[in-house]
């Protein structure tokens, strides 16, 4: 049954929201993004790929060329035997927006899932990968999708919602599905694309494409289906997610990224401190600093 959730406070919630964020935007500057990718190595990441041990990074699935971290299935042997894998940034965060590049190249491993071709993402809110267990296959997590054209003409938007062990209120009600569909328009070919991610927490979630908004729902939260292999101590059903690791995927399509950074949203909100910061949303002046 679906549960059904007031909409009218979440809309005017995340209308107040997202315009302070877009606010914000326009209002700060470079110093206040972090870069999470040094263009060199894969410094403060770690890999998890599904059969694998946390920290193995079989196949050199995830390495890094001229400044861009490459997903890649040239050292595989055989089939591609669900060898799901993630990177993890090796932060948590809980209120931020990220930026990132991507583009799909390639051709799909052989024996990977039919509906991963030109299909990847990233994920947020992600448990850390020393908690999963070395034959689950996902992470719960929430999931930004990309995807890419297939067939002209064809509508298949990027920038979705996916959810792996988890589930989103989305237009008032907890959704019953595993994905949601953007508004975005459909991408082919190897072109780069710009995704963009605005997470509040455990309140609103804001995907944005090209510069454009075209997803928003609110609570993500743990349940559902779809992950397999996991701690049952860790699956902790109708838990809200306030905060966690974000993380790259690999699921049998080459795909690069590049140009990967977050502007933390969290911090000290006293203007007396040396560290106070105009951009921030929800305070936490525990780390304020005199």
């Amino acid at each position: 049954m679906t549960r059904h959730i007031s909409s009218i406070p979440y809309l005017l919630f995340s209308f107040f929201l997202f315009a302070s964020c877009a606010s914000q935007k326009t209002a700060t500057s470079d110093k206040d993004w972090t870069t999470l990718f040094n263009g060199k190595n894969l410094e403060g990441w770690t890999t998890k790929i599904h059969h694998y041990e946390v920290g193995d990074n079989h196949g050199d699935t995830f390495r890094v060329e001229d400044s861009i971290i490459k997903v890649r299935y040239d050292n595989y042997k055989g089939d591609f035997d669900d060898r799901f894998g993630h990177l993890y940034y090796d932060t948590p965060y809980s209120y931020f927006h990220l930026q990132l590049d991507y583009r799909f190249i390639g051709e799909l491993h052989p024996g990977a899932p039919s509906y991963t071709l030109k299909n990847s993402g990233v994920m947020f809110h992600s448990q850390d990968p020393k908690t999963m267990l070395k034959e689950q296959n996902w992470p719960i997590s929430v999931e930004m999708q990309f995807l890419a054209g297939i067939e002209a003409g064809q509508s298949r938007p990027t920038g979705n919602m996916c959810s792996p062990g988890t589930e989103v209120i989305f237009k008032g009600e907890l959704y019953p599905g595993h994905c949601i569909n953007s508004s975005s328009e459909t991408y082919y070919g190897d072109q780069w694309v710009k995704a963009e991610l605005i997470v509040l927490g455990d309140s609103l979630v804001t995907h944005m494409i090209n510069g454009e908004k075209v997803l928003e729902y609110t609570r993500p939260q743990i349940g559902g289906g779809v992950v397999e292999g996991f701690d049952p101590q860790i699956k902790k059903d109708g838990q809200l997610l306030k905060e966690g690791l974000i993380a790259l995927q690999s699921e049998g399509q080459p795909i690069d990224f590049k140009n990967i950074r977050i502007k933390n949203l969290k911090g000290c909100m006293d203007p007396k401190a040396k560290n106070f910061g105009k951009h921030y949303i929800k305070g936490d002046n525990a780390t304020c600093i005199y």
